[in-house]
């Protein structure tokens, strides 16, 4: 089930995510008005990054990548709801997000809270009514999902990052804060992918440091693109971070500094899936594709 390329891999699985996102929306009952606001997110656009990792580590093992379609769609559905909120005044009050007005900025707060909490319940219900897994691998996707999404991951996460602001941060603190920002998710979608396809213990474990330094490396991409980036290209305005005083990559090390950490924490993603005993072409090609991306 594996293909060639990155590219034909994501032209081949894209297109179908994107579709059943759609799909899934509008098959719940539900007013047509909170629809709009949840597809009006999902739609935006996005690199799929999260759900790309479920179907490639899928493939890396053989195995047809569809079967771990509706956990792709639930973890697409969980960081789009994770974006919503995010842009809210109450939290880093964006009025833009890839190119367009924010969720808010178009069906207001209140829609947007609620849209945010239906994507994000629909994830986990997504998971567990998923019966082409067997019982103990959903619930074994649905404890690391609750766990990388919640207090302990992203949410706690999100949480240190708006205390960390005004603050000089440490490196150590930076990458904490990341890890469980961004890190803990994509991490997810690596194991979640394992999982579904009965990877061994021992790859799993590989396949999580693989995650956490594509991780950091995601978030140092993000800050060098705040300020190297162009807006036409990112679709919302450079410069965000440096006007909230937030610790990044760059204000900590310096630009070449920030691009040595870039290296090195793509180098060692490279070293520890070159353990795991698949053929894991395409989640090398993916960490190329997070350092090395534009926006």
């Amino acid at each position: 089930m594996s293909t060639n390329s990155l590219k034909e891999f994501m032209n081949t699985y894209k297109p179908q995510i994107e579709e059943e996102l759609v799909r899934l929306v509008e098959q719940i009952q539900t007013p047509a008005s909170l629809k709009d606001s949840m597809k009006y997110s999902l739609e935006a656009g996005g690199k799929r990054i999260r759900p790309i990792l479920i179907l490639a580590t899928i493939s890396s093992y053989g195995k047809n990548p569809i079967k771990g379609l509706n956990v792709a769609c639930a973890i697409e559905m969980l960081h789009t709801y994770s974006l919503i909120h995010d842009d809210l005044p109450a939290m880093d009050d964006d009025d833009l997000r890839r190119g367009k007005p924010t969720n808010h900025k178009v069906f207001g707060e209140a829609f947007a809270i609620l849209a945010g909490d239906a994507l994000l319940t629909k994830s986990f219900h997504l998971i567990a009514t998923d019966h082409s897994l067997d019982q103990s691998q959903r619930l074994e996707i649905l404890s690391s999902l609750g766990e990388s999404s919640g207090a302990e991951g992203m949410v706690g996460g999100q949480l240190a990052d708006l205390e960390g602001e005004q603050k000089d941060l440490t490196l150590e603190e930076l990458e904490s804060i990341h890890h469980r920002k961004t890190g803990r998710l994509l991490a997810f979608s690596v194991v979640a992918g394992a999982i579904i396809a009965n990877a061994p213990a021992r790859d799993i474990k590989l396949l999580e440091e693989y995650a956490y330094h594509i991780g950091i490396a995601f978030q140092i991409q993000d800050d060098i693109l705040d300020v190297e980036g162009s807006e036409d290209v990112i679709g919302k305005p450079v410069g965000s971070d440096e006007s909230k005083v937030k610790s990044t990559y760059p204000r900590l090390l310096g630009m070449n500094g920030a691009k040595e950490k870039l290296h090195y924490h793509l180098q060692e993603a490279l070293r520890y899936v070159n353990g795991v005993e698949a053929d894991v072409t395409l989640l090398k090609e993916l960490a190329e594709l997070i350092a090395n991306r534009t926006h």
